[in-house]
């Protein structure tokens, strides 16, 4: 028994920790905050020597000095102890494009981006913005995925707050949880990206295995990046990591970056050599990903609350264009996304945004438009002889249900069906060009004899 003892006293790290010691406050906010440092020369000041933080227990032993080299000091709450790590930036750092202090003025138009929570998402406050990023063991969201750090953001006061959260053993990771609960109680919008579907499902198994039920942390309400990200560049950009994000489109190049795919491993070989020093590239990883965070953030308050053209530039491609505009449209900016389409529809030449926008136009029944594109969009595939009869079938069914002119209608359903006779003739003819021959010779048929009738 006691060696079994001896062991569960090393996992809870209990040799020399006494949880809720040293005048910390169960929710992490005992003792002064750590002075003002001059900052580095990236912007950041630097993080207080181990001791000086709120959180330290000056009790238990000294770190090893080269988790000091590492700028981590002791984490101690009453759940526990683990390490913690702590940045703060000016708001008027720029990282990219865009400062810090930009947020404030736009995170109000979030709102439009909050889902989950409890009922409607008043407009958020750039200081009650928690923005989230996990460091874990995996991929998935099962019990064997462990966060082993927990990188969260946050304004306060004339700062930009960074605080990365490492546990050295799994008997650390509920005091590591504590103090992630106790910054979601006090701020309730949580900015992830792809966090909805990835981290807080993970935290929620994480909060029930260690013993904090079910209704430990409220619900909030997500700003999740990763979904206007998609919405907007999906089909512009070769990727939608986020480091491949903040290169193309907010200007953040990072230079010795440790990738987040080589994290797990890192951390494995730390727990087998007790060797700290590799963690450095995985702490400084994750705060890069806290920043673009928040300049992801900016960008799209931008977006929303009419920046497109003064704080945002334009985008330079079409479907950009399309894609945010289409954008706009659904997250009710109906202004600025008219302006965009607009702009896309006194384009000379067809591309393939006209169908898409099109389509739009014609489920908001904006039918002068909607007639222009089809027609670019079918002048241009006679032109090329081989490509989709598509703006030709909805030109013939605007014109046979809504303008009453058979013989038009008749003209575009002819030549949608000699397109798709030439790519059939291109490859393989299977079940599906066959279909669509005989549906548009239907159309055909029938557009001839209104025609007829009303020659007779």
């Amino acid at each position: 028994m006691s060696s079994l003892r001896e062991r569960m006293n090393r996992l809870r790290g209990s040799a020399g920790a006494q949880p809720g010691g040293g005048g910390a406050s169960p929710n992490g906010t005992g003792g002064g905050q750590p002075e003002c440092r001059q900052p580095d020369a990236a912007g950041a000041v630097p993080a207080p020597e181990a001791g000086d933080l709120r959180h330290a227990d000056s009790v238990s032993p000294a770190l090893d000095p080269a988790w000091t080299a590492l700028g981590v000091t002791r984490l101690v709450n009453e759940a526990g102890e683990c390490l913690v790590r702590r940045v703060d930036y000016p708001l008027d750092h720029r990282h990219g494009f865009h400062r810090l202090d930009e947020l404030d003025e736009c995170a109000h138009a979030l709102a439009a981006l909050c889902s989950g929570g409890n009922g409607p998402a008043p407009a958020p406050e750039a200081e009650r913005i928690l923005f989230l990023d996990l460091e874990t063991t995996g991929l998935g969201v099962g019990a064997g995925n462990v966060p082993f750090m927990t990188g969260i953001g946050y304004v306060e006061g004339d700062r930009f707050v960074i605080e990365q959260t490492l546990i050295r053993h799994p008997a650390e990771e509920r005091a590591m949880l504590e103090e992630l609960r106790v910054k979601l109680a006090e701020r309730p919008y949580l900015a992830t990206y792809n966090g909805r579907t990835f981290d807080w499902p993970l935290l929620k198994g994480r909060f029930i295995m260690n013993g904090f039920g079910r209704s430990a942390a409220a619900e909030p309400w997500h700003l999740d990046f990763l979904h206007p990200s998609r919405s907007i560049w999906r089909n512009t950009l070769a990727s939608l990591r986020l480091s491949h994000v903040e290169e193309e489109r907010l200007g953040i190049v990072r230079s010795g970056d440790v990738p987040g795919s080589m994290a797990p491993a890192i951390y494995f070989r730390f727990l087998q050599d007790e060797d700290p020093e590799p963690l450095g590239g995985v702490f400084r990883h994750n705060e890069l990903d806290m920043l673009s965070l928040a300049c992801l953030a900016i960008r799209f308050g931008r977006l929303l609350s009419g920046g497109l053209g003064r704080h945002v530039p334009l985008p330079e491609e079409d479907e950009e264009l399309l894609r945010t505009g289409l954008w706009l449209d659904r997250m009710g900016c109906a202004e600025e996304a008219e302006a965009l389409f607009e702009r896309l529809a006194g384009r000379e030449t067809a591309g393939p945004w006209c169908l898409p926008l099109a389509a739009r136009d014609k489920k908001c029944g904006n039918w002068r438009r909607a007639v222009l594109l089809w027609q670019k969009a079918a002048l241009a595939a006679e032109r090329q002889g081989w490509a989709s009869g598509e703006a030709h079938i909805e030109l013939s069914m605007y014109y046979e249900h809504r303008a009453k002119d058979y013989k038009q209608a008749l003209r575009y359903a002819s030549a949608a069906l000699e397109l798709a006779a030439r790519r059939a003739s291109l490859g393989r003819f299977d079940a599906k060009k066959r279909a669509e021959q005989d549906a548009i010779r239907r159309r055909i048929e029938r557009l001839t004899k209104k025609a007829g009738r009303i020659e007779a």
